[in-house]
């Protein structure tokens, strides 16, 4: 088999995997190396089934001894298999990023042997790219479940980013669809990426010239609909390993039926895209507007809406709170309308220190006054023509999200937070 046709197995079976985000690295080659890592980060370019082409997305093989039931790559399953030697995918990502082919690579792995063994092949491979090829694009790798921390010290210190995906956010889920991986081997890896990210950061504050460990942090991915979990219970999660993990990043991926097993649901409709999506806005509603999952959701109503979202429906059930008078409002409070994201809640702050707002001076902080204007007063008048009642509200808002969907556009999974709300 030569490197092309390796390629196209091997790339084709890293498409479920979620990881498409800013590297969150900036790092210069000095004349000395390969490429550079932006702040910025990655400049995405996406392909109609999904996948973000700026890095080279690609398993270092896709044989595995795991047979997990929603994975396309599982044991059990009769498909091509292949697998790179180190030095071909180190050759391989430089050729492609002296073409400008990529800006980066993406580095996942079927479990050939047993963690430690795969791992160890990924470690020569990005070894090669560091050190031989002096490569400093941007590298995220996925860590094996039951990787030991040797090798996971290694792993994070030749790569930006490091992940562990728990795929199911409760036991149940993990034990029926992934039999093989334990809670031991999924929460061992994450709590020491925890700590010695931590332990990385102190080192850098006293020591400049310190070795960086995965710099761009860690994250993770929750499969969304392939076990019965409901979206309190998958924010819940969402939420502990932010807190407590310093997570940069938790990805949800929609479960697409690949294989035949009873264990799994039999899909009479599309994947669950537009509850990926909502789950994405409550999650940003988490990490930048401040809001609690139990603001969000709670045992009465354990899922998100789907013709709404999340932000416009936690207004509709606190309409108490509303108007809001723009010159009046703190920050916090200002982050809670409808409409008003965090740089236009900070170009309110910022301009009212020059003197009281008034309707018109809002178009020029960018409000998305379509549904900001029936939550907000300026100077004592309505932004909308007037303030409807409930019920008008919400016709309002589902009839402009459903025309804006059709544009364009000993450790245990219970210490990781793994609950089971009522």
């Amino acid at each position: 088999m030569d490197l092309m046709q390796k390629l196209a197995i091997l790339g084709e079976s890293a498409r479920y995997d979620v990881s498409c985000s800013t590297s969150g690295v900036a790092r210069d080659n000095n004349g000395q190396g390969v490429g550079n890592a932006s702040l910025g980060g990655i400049c995405h370019t996406w392909t109609e089934d999904g996948r973000c082409v700026s890095l080279l997305k690609v398993l270092l093989t896709n044989h595995c001894r795991f047979d997990c039931a929603y994975c396309l790559n599982r044991c059990s399953n009769d498909i091509r298999r292949a697998a790179f030697t180190p030095r071909e995918l180190a050759d391989l990502t430089l050729a492609f990023y002296r073409r400008n082919y990529i800006e980066g690579l993406f580095l996942s792995s079927g479990v050939l042997i047993s963690p430690d063994h795969t791992t160890e092949l990924m470690i020569q491979t990005l070894r090669l790219l560091r050190e031989e090829g002096r490569f400093n694009g941007y590298i995220h790798a996925k860590a094996i479940p039951g990787t030991s921390a040797a090798l996971l010290e290694r792993l994070g210190l030749l790569a930006d980013r490091v992940s562990v995906n728990i795929e199911q956010c409760t036991p149940a889920g993990l034990r029926l669809l992934a039999p093989q991986k334990t809670e031991q081997a999924i929460a061992a890896p994450m709590r020491f990426l925890t700590s010695r990210l931590a332990e990385s950061r102190d080192e850098l504050v006293h020591y400049r010239h310190a070795p960086a460990f995965a710099p761009a942090g860690q994250s993770t991915q929750i499969i969304v609909g392939a076990s019965p979990e409901r979206d309190l219970q998958v924010l819940t999660m969402s939420q502990h390993l932010y807190r407590n993990f310093a997570l940069k990043r938790v990805y949800y991926s929609a479960y697409i039926p690949v294989n035949q097993d009873d264990r799994l649901p039999a899909l009479t409709q599309p994947p669950p895209l537009l509850r990926e999506h909502r789950l994405y806005q409550a999650d940003w509603l988490m990490r930048f507007y401040h809001f609690d999952v139990r603001e969000l959701l709670g045992p009465e109503s354990p899922d998100l809406e789907l013709d709404l979202d999340p932000k416009c429906a936690w207004a509709l059930r606190h309409l108490d709170q509303f108007p809001v008078e723009l010159n009046e409002a703190d920050y916090e409070t200002l982050l809670r309308v409808p409409g008003i994201g965090v740089r236009s809640a900070q170009k309110i702050v910022a301009a009212r220190r020059l003197g009281r707002l008034r309707l018109e001076d809002l178009k020029q902080i960018n409000l998305v006054l379509k549904r900001a204007g029936c939550f907000i007063t300026c100077n004592g008048k309505l932004a909308a023509a007037r303030l409807p009642d409930e019920m008008t509200l919400k016709r309002i808002l589902t009839a402009r999200a459903g025309a804006a969907r059709q544009a364009p556009a000993q450790i245990s999974l219970e210490d990781l937070g793994y609950v089971c709300p009522a």
